[in-house]
């Protein structure tokens, strides 16, 4: 460190005794060395303030306590590892190491790690964020989808190896076996949030004939551990692809006093894997009972209309009469009703012909007709002569009184007075000296003709 410190020998001394002499990068990197070297691995407890996330995905945050402000950066390969999103105010412990900024001769620690400090700020922390989520309206019951009575296809979100998953199996298998389809996940430690999140929305993005079946339920689970070890189905991104989920979702993360955010924001809750197993499909057995002992109702209630209608068709058989009888009767009334029918068309006739006897008395000859309407149609050609006449009289009489009129009421009459009419280059009538410039032509009209001439002068 010494040699890093000695001028170099081409710079001799200034007068200030035997202090060397340094540029400011020189002293700047020099410091930053020294705080590496001696700050190597720290671990810094304190809260986040103005916590950013740089467009670059770096972070860029202060830790700060009572009396002093540390700030702090996290680069992008880092920020993505780490086991906590960080958030303006919480309580946090950081690792990492110190070193300076010589652009802005100030130093700062590089975070390799961050952790909640304490179970009471993860506490703290998990409960603004519930409130958060839930006045988004993530959590409302009405978003809640009803889970289907007998599924096809059930997809898992969970551990591949461990309890869970076979328990969830055994208890499928021994209630209603159904296909079951497994994502497997990491359910704690870094990087497993990101992967349930995907694991929900790749079963959504199925397609209902893809090659791969598209579940009709989505179970998510794991066993019992710690607030930290529950803490991937706290995130915010799972939270959100839970209550996002197109297909009805079964929460069933620790045990039955465990409580995690997508609980809230999940279709159903589960308490244990075991339970949502048993949530997700009817039980066998019971449905069989049920269904031989409604087939056992409908046959004895069958059995029963049977016996009822078979009943009443003997009464009813047993009130009619010998078929051959009924036959006599309706035969001997059909011949009363013959005879009737026949006398009556014979009356009908004869009336009938009485009545055109008596009308054919009353009718005209066709040449009496003829002349009749010969008379009237020339009455008729006289009076519509007569009034033609009289019509065309009384137009021409209407039409001479309005050429009259005319001729008296138009101007050419005002100009065989002395007058004159008096038009613009447009047309239009000259009624005042307004408007007019000198050089404007005028036309005059006059009694006997026209005279066209220009505006000398406007008095």
């Amino acid at each position: 460190m010494d040699d890093l410190l000695s001028p170099p020998v081409s710079s001799p001394a200034k007068s200030g005794g035997n202090v060397p002499e340094l540029s400011v990068s020189e002293l700047a990197f020099s410091l930053k060395r020294t705080l590496e070297d001696t700050y190597g691995r720290v671990r810094v407890r304190g809260e986040l303030s103005r916590v950013k996330i740089h467009s670059s995905g770096h972070l860029y945050s202060d830790l700060k306590d009572a009396d002093a402000v540390l700030n702090i950066v996290c680069w992008r390969g880092q920020v993505a590892k780490l086991s906590i999103c960080p958030e303006e105010g919480l309580d946090v412990v950081c690792t990492g190491k110190i070193t300076s900024y010589p652009a802005r001769s100030n130093y700062q620690m590089v975070v390799e790690t961050m952790e909640l400090a304490g179970e009471g700020a993860l506490l703290k922390m998990l409960e603004e964020r519930k409130k958060r989520l839930a006045a988004e309206g993530l959590f409302d019951e009405s978003r809640k989808k009803s889970r289907p009575f007998l599924p096809r296809v059930i997809g898992v979100v969970t551990s591949p190896t461990g309890a869970v998953i076979r328990d969830i199996l055994h208890r499928l298998e021994d209630r209603f076996p159904c296909h079951v389809l497994v994502w497997p996940v990491r359910v704690q430690g870094d990087g497993s949030a990101q992967e349930i999140e995907a694991a929900i929305r790749g079963f959504n993005n199925l397609l209902e004939n893809g090659d791969v079946s598209r579940p009709d339920l989505l179970i998510v689970a794991r066993g019992g551990g710690s607030l930290e070890d529950l803490m991937p189905f706290n995130e915010e991104g799972v939270v959100r692809a839970v209550a996002e989920s197109q297909i009805p979702l079964i929460s069933a993360v620790g045990h039955e006093t465990d409580t995690t955010l997508i609980d809230f924001a999940s279709d159903l809750r589960a308490p244990t894997p075991t339970a949502a197993a048993e949530m997700a499909v009817p039980e066998r057995l019971k449905l069989l009972d049920f269904i031989t002992e409604s087939q056992n109702r409908l046959v004895s209630t069958l059995t029963r209309l049977v016996q009822t209608f078979g009943q009443n068709l003997i009464h009813l058989g047993a009130r009619l009469g010998e078929p051959e009888r009924i036959f006599e009767l309706r035969a001997q009334s059909l011949d009363h009703l013959s005879d009737r029918l026949s006398h009556s068309l014979e009356t009908h006739i004869s009336v009938a012909g009485q009545r055109f006897l008596q009308i054919s008395g009353q009718l005209l000859h066709p040449g009496q007709l003829i002349n009749m309407a010969a008379q009237k149609l020339e009455h008729t050609g006289l009076n519509l002569l007569r009034i033609r006449d009289a019509f065309l009289q009384d137009g021409q009489r209407k039409l001479d009184q309005a050429g009259k009129l005319l001729e008296l009421l138009s101007f050419k009459s005002i100009l065989g007075r002395g007058f004159a009419l008096v038009r613009d280059q447009k047309g239009h009538a000259v009624t005042s000296v307004k408007g007019l410039s000198l050089e404007d032509p005028l036309f005059i009209e006059l009694k006997d003709g026209k005279i066209k001439t220009i505006v000398e002068e406007i008095q």
